[in-house]
């Protein structure tokens, strides 16, 4: 197997007091400055005496050939998963953009051949005036132009008005100052 001297070079034939150590396991891979190294765990040692050896100074074949398989293998799952994700992202965001399509291109507001049911609110956010119509008979809304439901639907426009209207009376208007000098 591997062999190793106590200052982590290798064991070529010299005297005695060199240990020989025995690779267990190899746990990672690394290129530095040009060679490939692997990280070790030493056989009757802790985690804490892990180390990178060059591969040059490894004799352990089998070892090397195991973890390279097992490498691949485990390289070749993460870019499935990976390939398997991104078509998963794909195909949602397919169908995203295909209802994106379809709810755009089905009729909106009077196009769609309701009878307007009352105006739920207004805005003008766009830079023109627009009610959010409920539609009779659905619990759907739409905006629509105030123009249109104007022309189209002017009793439901005025009820939306007269539902909002206030009335300020110069009377009351004259007693409520009144009150207030008091």
């Amino acid at each position: 197997m591997g062999k190793k001297g106590k200052d982590n070079t290798p064991d070529v034939d010299e005297p005695e007091e060199e240990e020989e150590y025995s690779v267990e396991k190899i746990l990672d891979k690394r290129v530095r400055n040009g060679r490939v190294e692997y990280y070790l765990k030493w056989k009757g040692y802790g985690d804490e005496d892990n180390t990178w050896e060059p591969e040059s100074h490894l004799d352990c074949p089998e070892l090397i050939a195991e973890f390279e398989e097992k490498k691949k293998k485990d390289d070749a799952k993460k870019k499935e998963e990976k390939k398997r994700k991104s078509q998963v992202a794909d195909d949602a965001s397919k169908r995203k953009t295909k209802k994106a399509v379809e709810e755009d291109s089905r009729p909106r507001g009077f196009e769609r051949g309701l009878e307007a049911e009352r105006i739920i609110g207004a805005t003008d956010s766009s830079g023109e005036l627009m009610f959010l119509m409920k539609w009779r008979g659905t619990d759907e809304a739409d905006l629509v132009p105030a123009r249109q439901a104007n022309v189209r639907c002017p009793q439901v426009v005025i009820k939306f008005y007269e539902e909002r209207l206030t009335w300020h009376s110069s009377t009351n208007d004259e007693e409520e100052g009144n009150h207030e000098a008091d």
